[in-house]
């Protein structure tokens, strides 16, 4: 049975892992995405709809410019059927052409579909995004790699966040969330 939980599995594989066929475990056909950036080097389109348009924009685009993903959600997953969820998330990764890293946080808004448990919409907020230089990948890397993943609370990411320059408006915003 498909719950809700296995849906934001199937999106946060489908994105970090560039598998667009995932999509179809994740979004209903007539899903709508809603993207806010609030803060952060980095352009999504403010409204896209439908799941192959969706994918389109946080798969097929995305896996073309950056590699070495890993996204978070910073909760406990869905333990039951529920109509919407919402959580904070971290995603860190890095930029395929300059190997720049990107480290990034901000809020999900998911409602699902009462029956498929299919996210009918999904509203992103990108609170930060900070471009670190490549030299500082190793210890991003080693930090994301080693967090429980997908699903993983605020206090483990800071407990882990290394002393790297740049990271405090991500770490900050994270460690506000998630009082």
């Amino acid at each position: 049975m498909r719950t809700p939980s296995n849906s934001i599995l199937a999106y946060i594989q489908a994105k970090d892992g560039n598998r667009p066929h995932l999509m179809a475990y994740a979004f209903a056909e007539d899903a709508t995405l809603a993207m806010a950036v609030n803060g952060g080097a980095i352009a999504f389109p403010p409204a896209t709809a439908g799941r192959d348009n969706i994918a389109d924009v946080l798969v097929r685009r995305f896996g073309q410019a950056y590699e070495n993903i890993y996204t978070f959600c910073l909760a406990v997953p869905p333990k039951n059927q529920e109509s919407a969820f919402s959580c904070d998330w971290l995603v860190a990764m890095t930029e395929k052409e300059s190997r720049a890293v990107r480290v990034g946080c901000g809020r999900y808004d998911w409602s699902f579909a009462e029956e498929s448990h299919l996210a009918q919409g999904l509203a992103i907020t990108i609170e930060a995004m900070q471009t670190l230089p490549a030299d500082v990948v190793g210890d991003v890397m080693q930090w994301v790699s080693v967090l429980p993943y997908p699903w993983c609370s605020a206090d483990a990411v800071i407990a882990g966040a290394p002393g790297v320059e740049g990271l405090d408006p991500v770490l900050a915003y994270i460690a506000l969330k998630g009082r």
